[in-house]
This record gives C-alpha cells, sequence and structure tokens, in this order.
C-alpha cells in the first residue's frame, strides 16, 4: 500500500497533468510554470518562513502548497473565495488552532493535509464546507478532542490519517466510522490501549477497507460484532518485543473479507499469531516486517499453509539461511526478501513455487543468482539489486524464459558472456547499471528479441563495439552513459532501428556513425574531452555526421569544467528539422554563429547552462520564433539587452539564475509579450535609479510571474547590501534625465521668446513698472522719516529744451514769483546715482513739473522722471503734478506712458502753443498750480488749471 505522503505526491503530481498554470507575481510563493496561459494555477508557498497565510495566493489556484513554515494559525477568510482549489497542504507547520469556518469557501477541496502540526482539538465546524473532501491528512498532531459532529460536513470522505496523535479510546472516533464514504483510516501510534468493537454501537456499519492500528500500547484488538463487513486490509506497527497484544475475533466470518495483513514488530505471542493466521481463511496479501524471533520458532510452516496467500513479503527480517523454509508456499505468486540478509538462498527453498511471478531479493549479500531461479519458468519479474553478484553464467535465465523485467543494478558484474540472456525472448526491461562492466561479451547480439529498455548506464566500459547491439530490433530506450568511455567504434548502434531514446557518454573524437537511428527521438550525449586530445582535426567530424531526421530532444553535457567548442557539433542541427528541444551544458567557451539554429524553425524549447554567453548574438533567435522556453541560466550574462533585439513573439518561460545581471531595463520584456514565466534567481543586483523601471514593472504587470522576486537581494551599493530589491524607494528616481534636459530648454526657449516678445512691445512698461516699484520703496521709507519739502517743484525736463527753461520759466517763476525750484543740472548732487537723484528731487518738492515735448518722451531719463511722479501722484493721492506741453502731441503717441495718457484723457492740462498771445495769462496759471495745497479737494482736478490753453 502506498504511503499517505507518497499518495499525497501522487494526486498532487495528477493534478498537475490536467491543467497547471501561472498568472502574476507574488511575494512569497511561487507559481509552477505551464506553456498554456489558461491552464489552472498550482501554487507552491512551501519552506518561505510565512507566520500567516499570505494574502496574494491568486483566488483561481487549485493547488495550494504552504508546507515548512511557522503557521500557528488558519485565519477565516484566508482561503476567502477560492472555490477552485482543490489540493491545499499545510505540512511541518505549528498550525495549533483553525478558525470555524476557515474553509468554508472550499466546495472543490478533494485533498486536505494538516500534517506535522499541533492541533489539540478538532471543532464542530473546523471542517465546515468541505462537502466533496475526499482526503483529509492530520497525522502527528497533538489531537486529543473529537467533537463529535466534527465530520458531519465530510460526506465524500474517502481517506482519513490520525496517525500520531493523543486519541484514547475508540469513542473518540466514533463519528469518524460513521463517515459514509470512508475506505481507509489510518489510526496508529494514539494512546489506545485497546480497539474493541463493543465499545461502538451494536447497530452501527462501516464500509471501512483498510484500518491502520498500530500502536506502541495496544493490548487488545477485538471484533465481536459485523462492524466492518467490507474490512479488506489490517495494519499492525507496535514498536514492543513485549507480547502483550490480544487478537479476539472469535467468530470467522467477520473477517472473511480481510485479504491483507501488515504485521511489523507486534507485540504478539508466536501462539497468538498462529491462531490469527490460522482463522484468516482468505488472506491473499501477508507482509511480516521485523518479527525474526517468530520465524526461528517455525513461523513459515503456518504461513505457507493459507491456501489463499499469493503474495507473501517477509522483508527487513534477518533470515538465515537456515530458516528460508518456503518449499510449501506453492502457491505464492509473490515473493519479497529485500533487506533480509541473506548470503545465499539454500537449494530447494522456492523451486516448488509454480506460479511465482514476482521475486526480490534486491539488497542482500547474494554473490550469485540462486539456483532456484533457474527453474523457475513461471517468473517474470526478477529484482537482485544491491547484490554482491559478480558473474553471470549462461544457465543462470535458462528455463526463465517468460521474465519481463531483470533488475541487477548496484551489483559487481565485470562482464557477459554471449549466452546469459539468450534465452529471454520475452525481456522488455534489463537494468544492469551501476556495475563493473567493461565488455558485453556479444550477450546482445542474440535473445532479448522484445527488449525495450535497457539500461547499462555508471559501469567501467571504455569503448563501443562495432554492431554491440546489432541483435536488439525492438529496443526503444538505451541508457550507456559513463566516465570511462574514450572510443566509441563507427557502427557501434547498428541494429537498432527502433531507438527512440538514446542517452550516452562520447569522447569528443568520436567515430560513431548514427544515421541508421532513423526513429531516434531523443537523444543525450555526455562529452568527455581526454586529456591528451586537443583540437579535432578539421572535418574529422563530417564522417560521424548526425543523419537524424526524426530527433525531437536533444542534450548535450560536458563533463569537462572548460566545456569544447560548440561549433563542432552545429553541422548536426541540419538534419534536425523536427526538433523541439535543445539543451547544452557545458558545451563551449566560443560564440555561438547567429545562423546556427537556421534549420530548426520547430525549436521551442532551448537551454544553456554553464558557459559563456556574454557576447550573444540575438540573430542567432531569428530562425526559431516559436520558442517558448528560454534557459540561460550561468552563462555570464551582464546584460538582457540581446533580448530586445531577439524575435521571440511566442516565449513564454524565461530562466536568467546564476548569472552577473545588475541592472535590467523594463523595456526589454515589451519585446516579449507572450511572456508568463520569469526566473532571475541569484544575480547580483543594483539597487539604484538604474533598477527603478524594473522594480515598477515588477509590482505592475499582471502577466509575467518574476519568480521569487520579492526575495531578490541587492549586492550594490555597499549601503544596500542584504536589503530586498523590491523595497528600493523608487519614488526619487522619477525625474528621468533626458525630461529634465527637455524642461529645461522648453523653458529657455519660452523664456527667450517672452523676453523678445516684452523688449519689442512692453519694455517701456516694464520699466516703467520697475520705477514704480522702486518709488514705492522709496515713498515708505520717506514717509517713516517724514522729511521736509525743500524745494516748491522739481522741473523734469530734457537737455533739448532747455533753452526754453532757462529763458522763459526761470525769470518768471523764480524771478517774477519767488518759487524755488530744483533743476537737474545745477541742484542734482554729485557722486549720487541719478535714479536716486531723481527721486530725493521729486519726494523732496511740493510740485513736479513736467516739460513734455516729442524729445522729451523720447528721453529715458525722462521718461523715468514723469513715471515715478506719476505714481507718487497715483499713491499719495495729492496734487503734485504738474503737466506743461510745448509742444502738440497726439494721445496715441503717449501710449507708452499709459498712466499719463489716462491722465490727459481725464484732466485739464496746460499747453503752451496754445497760451499764444497771452503768455501772462499761462504764467498766472502755472502760479495757481503752484499755490494750490498738497491735500485736494473732491471736485479739485489733478492737474490743477483751466481748460486747455
Amino acid at each position: 500500500m502506498p504511503t499517505m505522503g507518497g499518495l499525497l505526491v501522487l494526486l498532487v503530481s495528477l493534478l498537475h497533468l490536467i491543467n497547471p498554470s501561472l498568472a502574476y507575481s507574488l511575494k512569497n510563493c511561487s507559481i509552477d510554470y505551464s506553456d498554456n496561459p489558461s491552464a489552472d494555477v498550482f501554487v507552491s508557498c512551501s519552506s518561505h518562513e510565512l507566520v500567516t497565510v499570505p494574502d496574494d495566493i491568486p483566488r483561481a489556484a487549485v493547488s495550494v502548497l504552504i508546507r515548512n513554515n511557522h503557521l500557528e494559525k488558519i485565519n477565516r477568510g484566508d482561503f476567502g473565495g477560492m472555490s477552485k482549489l482543490r489540493v491545499l497542504d499545510f505540512e511541518d507547520n505549528h498550525i495549533a488552532h483553525v478558525d470555524d469556518g476557515s474553509f468554508i469557501d472550499l466546495v472543490s477541496l478533494r485533498v486536505l493535509s494538516i500534517e506535522e502540526n499541533k492541533l489539540t482539538n478538532l471543532t464542530a465546524n473546523t471542517f465546515q464546507g468541505l462537502s466533496n473532501l475526499t482526503i483529509l491528512l492530520l497525522g502527528n498532531n497533538q489531537i486529543e478532542f473529537i467533537h463529535p459532529s466534527a465530520f458531519r460536513f465530510l460526506s465524500s470522505l474517502q481517506t482519513l490519517q490520525l496517525e500520531s496523535n493523543r486519541l484514547q479510546q475508540v469513542a473518540d472516533i466514533q463519528a469518524v466510522l460513521q463517515l459514509p464514504n470512508l475506505k481507509n483510516l489510518r489510526m496508529g501510534f494514539n494512546l489506545f490501549s485497546s480497539f474493541q468493537t463493543k465499545d461502538l454501537p451494536l447497530n452501527m456499519s462501516s464500509g471501512l477497507k483498510v484500518l491502520d492500528v498500530s500502536s506502541r500500547k495496544l493490548q487488545a484488538f477485538s471484533i465481536t460484532t459485523p462492524i466492518f463487513p467490507q474490512l479488506e486490509v489490517i495494519h499492525f506497527f507496535c514498536f514492543s518485543h513485549v507480547p502483550i497484544l490480544k487478537w479476539d475475533i472469535p467468530d470467522k466470518t467477520l473477517l472473511r473479507s480481510i485479504t491483507q495483513l501488515y504485521f511489523s514488530l507486534p507485540s504478539m505471542s508466536f501462539v497468538r499469531i498462529q491462531k490469527v493466521l490460522q482463522s484468516l481463511d482468505s488472506l491473499m496479501h501477508l507482509r511480516l516486517n521485523c518479527v525474526n524471533r517468530w520465524f526461528r520458532k517455525g513461523l513459515l510452516a503456518t504461513i505457507c499453509k493459507i491456501p489463499t496467500l499469493r503474495k507473501l513479503d517477509l522483508s527487513y527480517n534477518h533470515l538465515h539461511n537456515s530458516t528460508v523454509k518456503l518449499v510449501a508456499c506453492s502457491q505464492l505468486c509473490e515473493l519479497d526478501l529485500t533487506h533480509t540478509d541473506l548470503h545465499e538462498l539454500p537449494k530447494g527453498s522456492i523451486i516448488s513455487m509454480k506460479r511465482l511471478t514476482s521475486l526480490s531479493v534486491g539488497t542482500n549479500w547474494l554473490t550469485k543468482v540462486p539456483d532456484d531461479i533457474r527453474r523457475l519458468n513461471s517468473l517474470e519479474i526478477l529484482d537482485l539489486r544491491g547484490n554482491l553478484i559478480s558473474d553471470l553464467s549462461c544457465e543462470d535465465f535458462l528455463n526463465t524464459t517468460r521474465l519481463t523485467d531483470l533488475c541487477l543494478i548496484e551489483n559487481r558484474i565485470a562482464k557477459l558472456q554471449g549466452c546469459v540472456f539468450e534465452h529471454l525472448n520475452d525481456l522488455k526491461v534489463l537494468d544492469l547499471s551501476h556495475n563493473l562492466l567493461w565488455t558485453f561479451g556479444g550477450a546482445f547480439k542474440t535473445g532479448l528479441q522484445k527488449l525495450e529498455f535497457l539500461d547499462l548506464s555508471k559501469n567501467f566500459l571504455t569503448s563501443l563495439h562495432n554492431e554491440d547491439f546489432q541483435g536488439l530490433q525492438s529496443l526503444k530506450r538505451l541508457n550507456v552513459t559513463s566516465d570511462y568511455i574514450d572510443r566509441v567504434k563507427h557502427n557501434a548502434f547498428d541494429g537498432l532501428n527502433n531507438l527512440e531514446t538514446l542517452l550516452l557518454s562520447l569522447p569528443l573524437d568520436y567515430e560513431s556513425n548514427f544515421t541508421r537511428l532513423q526513429h531516434l527521438e531523443n537523444l543525450t550525449i555526455y562529452f568527455k574531452i581526454r586529456e591528451s586530445f586537443q583540437s579535432p582535426h578539421p572535418g574529422w567530424y563530417n564522417k560521424a555526421l548526425f543523419q537524424l531526421k526524426s530527433m525531437k530532444v536533444f542534450k548535450v553535457c560536458s563533463g569537462n569544467h572548460y566545456g569544447f567548442p560548440f561549433d563542432v557539433l552545429a553541422d548536426m542541427f541540419k538534419t534536425m528539422i523536427h526538433l523541439e528541444d535543445f539543451t547544452a551544458i557545458n558545451v563551449y567557451v566560443s560564440a555561438l554563429k547567429p545562423e546556427i539554429f537556421q534549420f530548426n524553425s520547430q525549436l521551442k524549447s532551448l537551454k544553456f547552462s554553464m558557459t559563456d554567453l556574454s557576447d550573444l548574438d540575438p540573430r542567432m533567435f531569428d530562425p526559431i520564433t516559436n520558442l517558448q522556453a528560454l534557459d540561460l541560466s550561468e552563462c555570464k550574462l551582464k546584460s538582457l539587452d540581446f533580448l530586445a533585439k531577439a524575435n521571440l513573439p511566442a516565449l513564454k518561460f524565461l530562466k536568467l539564475s546564476d548569472n552577473e545581471i545588475m541592472t535590467i531595463n523594463e523595456a526589454v520584456f515589451q519585446s516579449l509579450p507572450a511572456l508568463t514565466y520569469l526566473d532571475l534567481n541569484n544575480n547580483p543586483f543594483t539597487c539604484h535609479c538604474s533598477n527603478a523601471g524594473f522594480i515598477q514593472w515588477v509590482k505592475s504587470n499582471n502577466q509575467t510571474q518574476v519568480v521569487n522576486a520579492h526575495q531578490y537581494r541587492c549586492s550594490f551599493p555597499v549601503a544596500e547590501q542584504g536589503n530586498m530589491l523590491l523595497d528600493f524607494d523608487t519614488q526619487t528616481c522619477w525625474m528621468d534625465i533626458n525630461f529634465l534636459c527637455f524642461i529645461s530648454s522648453t523653458c529657455l526657449v519660452l523664456l527667450t521668446l517672452l523676453m523678445s516678445f516684452i523688449y519689442h512691445f512692453l519694455r517701456w512698461q516694464l520699466v516703467y513698472s520697475v520705477h514704480y516699484f522702486l518709488a514705492f520703496l522709496y515713498d515708505s521709507r520717506k514717509r517713516k522719516i517724514g522729511a521736509a519739502h525743500c524745494y516748491d517743484a522739481f522741473v523734469s525736463y530734457n537737455v533739448h529744451n532747455e533753452d526754453w527753461v532757462y529763458k522763459e520759466m526761470l525769470p518768471v517763476l523764480e524771478g517774477e514769483q519767488g518759487w524755488r525750484l530744483c533743476l537737474h543740472h545745477r541742484d542734482f548732487q554729485p557722486g549720487k546715482p541719478i535714479i536716486e537723484n531723481i527721486t530725493d528731487a521729486i519726494y523732496g518738492s511740493r510740485k513736479t513739473i513736467c516739460v513734455i515735448s516729442r524729445r522729451y518722451l523720447q528721453s529715458e531719463w525722462c521718461s523715468r522722471e514723469i513715471q515715478m511722479a506719476s505714481f507718487r501722484l497715483f499713491d499719495e493721492q495729492k496734487d503734485v503734478l504738474i503737466l506743461l506741453f510745448l509742444e502738440d502731441i497726439p494721445a496715441r503717441h503717449l501710449s507708452p506712458y499709459y498712466r499719463m495718457r489716462k491722465l490727459v484723457k481725464r484732466r485739464t492740462y496746460l499747453s503752451w502753443p496754445q497760451a499764444g498771445q497771452h503768455p501772462g495769462l499761462f504764467w498766472q496759471k502755472v502760479r495757481r498750480a503752484l499755490q494750490t495745497g498738497d491735500a485736494p479737494a473732491e471736485t479739485t482736478d489733478l492737474l490743477t488749471g483751466p481748460a486747455q490753453l
């Protein structure tokens, strides 16, 4: 019977064959690769030191393995919405509690394992929702209490493992035995002192077929009620040499269905075991392990009297040659004597077994094939592995003509005779691996007409000769790998016309010709370079060109650490037009030619490992656009830029582990639209902004799973060593240098355009604003100081109007009217900045008189004076500005001085040309303007005086 662990592995494997899949990257788990993107999701979170169930497990997963972690509790909601889950495994954790309803959403779950944890009790709702569960593994916990209703939801349960817990009495499992579909119950190594059906309700009936009641303390095994009408298998494994176990089954009718009984170290007396065996009228398979004392008392005689017995397993016993007395067991069909310390099988021991079809005498001390085997013409399977057999004679298999499977692994056979297998015409499997063979002696030239599998690996073969295998016309699989082969003759494989799989070792300068292996689909070659080998003669390999037109899988490996030039084998690919899978491990040191795979358009899987591909030419991938899996692990790759240039539209699986990749440009993966699985383990990543894009891509993409990405660590810089790659803060890296250059250049262009526009159209307004601001500052300062006025008026004029000022204005205003005027040619302080002189003059005078002409408007300093004076006018709201126009100037010419233009349109001003013949009236108006106070009345114009003259 298979173990529970093996059963679980088998079930998971079967699920993998149905529909494995992957979808995205996970923090603490990985998703098994599948070449079918729509297939089921298989998740593994094992051995990650987890303390809680990961929250990013895909809800569509069908299998989740969380083995060997540190979980202490299963919470309700950990598996919410996972309605497709079929296998859930928590083996080897520290789980002590399971929330009620934790599995309520797992309506499709078939297998649940919580083995090797710390559960102490099972509540009424622990397994709520698991109506389709068929296998439940709870072994190696500390369960001591099971609620009577704990299993009421498990209506489909067929196998339950409760071994190695702390259950004390049969009543504890009453609810288990009431399960309608339960077939297999393993409850060994609990604290039961007895297993008696009288402790259960009389009317109870169970459909159980397999019962394991192994125990260290079991004293009584009693079936006195018809509770197990279908029971077929009983296991006892007791770990006690004290005969304390009492077997009590008074009614033989209760045992009619028992066909298999397994005893290991049973604590039962010899008399009792005899009675047990005598009471089992239907027993077909008996296993007795570690029961040496029973054999010394002659138990084999009792065993051989069981008329229905067909299979006897005596493995793991210490059988003296004298105790092996199986002459009377003529009814046996299968006999297992593995690990029984036999040095020989005495003559006549098994010769009477005319029905024997399977015999295993492996892992003993036999030095030759037992003589009795020669007469077992019914034998089909013979296992002699792990003995000390050194010679095979022609009589060893003389009469075993029905043999189909012969295993001679791990013996000391050094040579074969031509007649040794000549009578084995029905043999299909022959395994001679791990021996000392150095010659075949023509053993494969006759007989073995139906042989399909031949394993000759790990021997001391140094050469393969012409037509060594010419008689094996039915052979489909051959393994002749060896560390010692240094010569293969030209016709060594002649006759293998139906060979489909070949594994062999070859020297680099081999002579063999494979042209006749037209059905070969799978070839694995292990090359070995002799120390004396320098380089092949040009064209030497042309004589041995492979004409393998049916080849689909090709693997080449080199046992030497330095490998050899791969171009030596390049010509082989020309005829392999159906090649789908190629692997090369440690086979070359020079760069591959771009045209290497030009004839292999059907290639789907490609692997190079333990070699130097740092100069890989991406053109190599051009002919193989159907490639789905690429493995370049341990290839000294420093960059992935070649992928951006490679044409790989169908690539789904990419493994780049154990390389020298430090930085990755995420744009590389844009050229791989079908990529779903990426392995970059064990690369020296740099935690730098150069990897920011890749880090963000790993976190955000929803198609490609980057396996174990959350465990990638930084190798550079030194300050980041040991930190997690995905923990690197990428926020500071988003200001791209190119983008900054673009922004800077754009701003510079815009600034240049703006300055040009301002200079051409708004330069005067800008100048005015500057002076306006300076005047504001000066005014604020003067207000704080409270400075007194030094002049009655500051006269602002252009140098070209200086004659008019001195001849017309000064004689009247200073000479006749007595006003004190400030003139820049006369009153400005030498050495002081001009702008300060202007500001001091304007704010040091009660009024400002602007003598305006066309030249005045064109003067830079005059414009500053009038702008500052107008600022004072509007800032202080005082009547401080007098405009005297010496010329008639249209308002449109005042546009650069928009404030003055506004004043001219809204207020009166004095015009010298309009004074005409009345200059006296003009100067009288000026006098009146100078006499007015600083604070204007509500109805007084800021430009004091009559209407324009």
